[in-house]
């Protein structure tokens, strides 16, 4: 069956959003009142709570995005917040605590830019915790993208060494976290020198500053290289970082943070004998939903630190949102929360 079940305050008929109508800068960023989504057998429904800002959402914002963005468009790639409608027999109920990220949200389809969203129901993942919205609004597209990275990506052992190239990105940090977690030793990359004290309190063993050369100071520390190897600074260093890991190591290219996603006149043979290189692009499904509980349960014990920028309330601050995460000058997720 796929009629659908609401939560007990029917939602109104026009929401708040940030609307999109066409590239540009910040002005682009444009709150209009819309029509709350209809939503689409297999799809859910959520009231959103809050949302993480991202470099993805500026991109579509400027108009870099591929041509799966389209205009007029509300952003968002990632949200949560709790059900307000879902398919009769599914699995979520209205007023469940969910996350949702990824999958075409905000890009092919409305994102999370707005006092609700619907989405496919494969991509949502329900959680309990009593940490506040404006926490857990951080970590969704953050920490898929760094656990599916390590997980799917690394495959990363208890006991391993693992390098982060782009420590200080809120995925790098996030990175480093879970890493320690898993009972790795972790190397992790900043430009400044300034910054190796944020990589400490991430729990990086060994912070590294990347003049864009890396692997001499990293065998300085392992010898025969690490055991694998996240890059999320991009092509342009690519080659220097396989250089890093020891035979039958793995490097996994996740993020492209100086803006090169390809190699002119790749050649296989740049790939030092013996390393391995993969990818990571990732989905929803790369967060298992006891994975997120272990994480929540670890952030509320403060065994896991969640590197939060600043929160800003309301639809309101979005423009403010964006210019301080294009600034860079402060690291962590910067999170927006629609209050009550």
């Amino acid at each position: 069956m796929s009629q659908p079940t609401a939560a007990g305050d029917a939602a109104p008929a026009t929401m708040r959003a940030v609307v999109v109508t066409r590239p540009g800068g910040l002005d682009a960023l444009e709150i209009k009142d819309v029509p709350v989504p209809v939503r689409k057998p297999g799809w859910v429904r959520i009231r959103v709570k809050a949302f993480g800002v991202n470099e993805s959402e500026v991109t579509t914002r400027k108009g870099g995005s591929d041509a799966e963005v389209t205009y007029p468009r509300i952003p968002g790639i990632e949200g949560v917040g709790i059900v307000d409608q879902a398919d009769e027999n599914s699995s979520l109920k209205p007023g469940q605590q969910v996350a949702t990220m990824m999958g075409g949200m905000g890009r092919s389809y409305d994102g999370a830019y707005a006092q609700y969203v619907t989405v496919p129901a494969a991509q949502v993942i329900p959680f309990e915790t009593d940490l506040p919205w404006e926490v857990v609004g951080a970590l969704p597209e953050m920490f898929q993208t760094a656990y599916g990275s390590l997980t799917t990506g690394l495959d990363l052992k208890a006991g391993q060494t693992l390098l982060i190239r782009g420590g200080t990105s809120t995925v790098g940090l996030s990175a480093t976290t879970i890493a320690k977690e898993l009972g790795a030793t972790v190397l992790s990359t900043t430009r400044s020198a300034e910054r190796s004290g944020e990589l400490r309190a991430a729990g990086a063993d060994h912070p590294l500053v990347d003049n864009g050369t890396l692997a001499d100071q990293v065998r300085e520390q392992m010898p025969d290289g690490v055991d694998a190897a996240l890059e999320l600074v991009g092509c342009s260093v690519l080659a220097d970082t396989l250089r890093t890991v020891r035979r039958h190591g793995t490097v996994c290219f996740t993020g492209a943070l100086a803006g090169q996603w390809t190699i002119p006149d790749f050649s296989p043979f740049m790939i030092p004998g013996g390393v391995r290189l993969t990818s990571y692009a990732g989905e929803a499904a790369d967060l298992p939903a006891d994975v997120l509980a272990h994480q929540l349960q670890a952030i509320a014990e403060g065994r896991l630190k969640v590197p939060v920028a600043k929160v800003y309330h309301g639809l309101e601050q979005i423009r403010d949102a964006q210019a301080d995460l294009e600034s860079g000058t402060t690291p962590g997720k910067h999170v927006v929360v629609l209050d009550d």
